[in-house]
């Protein structure tokens, strides 16, 4: 072979690593253990870790870590060749146990650590939300020093008319974008009758988390309850969801990591369908 032809030949391979080597992987599905919390309680954390190996799930959020202090938990996991990317802390603890919370982020090696869940009395009101935005900028801060970020789940509730839009949008607009971000659980957008998409593109890179979740087809929506029967929470695929819109959106917006947050009493049975159904979505 000629030195032109051969040096010509190593620019193509070498293009082509290039190429295939920055083109973007596939998004990976993961799961919210909330949806194994009778199991966890039933039969321990190791035989949920087990089970979800077995489902081919290897990207973690969790919800507490059962009878296991973080260090034992994150023990668990690394066991297993899983990752526990998120978790969910209570509210009380981002507003009265701060230090600690942070403390146990930083024993489970954390990626993001959120809140799911503002307390309030009956319907969320501005001053709950006022309340809110305070402890969501102090807490994103003290994480962000140990290079966590800190996000909000947004339940439902918070779409209460406020102004010209609604109490989310003081939330997301009063909170620090470099300390706060948002986890899109899209059953909890779909319920009260908003758009996930629209949502998605008004906030852009806002959002740096998502729950995968479906409502059941027939559903009524419009309610700000922040809840619904258990057994709407339905096989993704199955529901009210446009799921090809929504991941397009979600793409586009830089959401970085998806959950599967099955809280049907069939949840077991569920979430292989539905890391079945996000791979015909080009997901992992």
């Amino acid at each position: 072979m000629k030195r032109s032809a051969f040096l010509s030949l190593l620019l193509t391979v070498g293009l082509c690593g290039l190429s295939h080597a920055q083109s973007p992987s596939k998004p990976t599905t993961g799961l919210q253990l909330y949806s194994l919390r009778s199991q966890s309680a039933l039969r321990g954390v190791p035989w949920v870790l087990d089970k979800v190996k077995e489902f081919g799930i290897t990207e973690l959020e969790l919800a507490g870590t059962g009878n296991l202090t973080p260090e034992q938990f994150k023990a668990e996991v690394d066991k297993r060749g899983l990752k526990a990317v998120s978790s969910h802390f209570p509210y009380a603890r981002y507003k009265n146990d701060l230090d600690n919370v942070v403390k146990d982020a930083k024993a489970l090696g954390l990626k993001f650590a959120g809140c799911a869940w503002i307390d309030h009395k009956d319907a969320f009101d501005e001053a709950e939300c006022r309340d809110a935005i305070a402890v969501f900028n102090k807490a994103g801060e003290a994480l962000a020093k140990e290079g966590i970020t800190f996000f909000y789940h947004a339940h439902g509730y918070e779409f209460e008319k406020h102004g010209d839009g609604t109490l989310l949008d003081l939330l997301i607009t009063e909170t620090k974008p470099e300390h706060v971000s948002y986890q899109m659980d899209v059953l909890w957008v779909v319920f009260p009758g908003q758009d996930p998409v629209k949502l998605l593109e008004k906030y852009g890179n806002r959002w740096k988390l998502m729950h995968l979740k479906d409502l059941r087809k027939g559903v009524a929506t419009g309610s700000l309850a922040g809840k619904t029967d258990l057994t709407n929470d339905v096989t993704l695929g199955t529901g009210q969801t446009d799921w090809p819109a929504v991941i397009a959106a979600a793409k586009k917006v830089g959401v970085q990591h998806y959950f599967i947050e099955d809280e049907s009493p069939t949840s077991m049975e569920q979430i292989p369908l539905g890391v079945q159904f996000m791979k015909t979505q080009g997901f992992e």
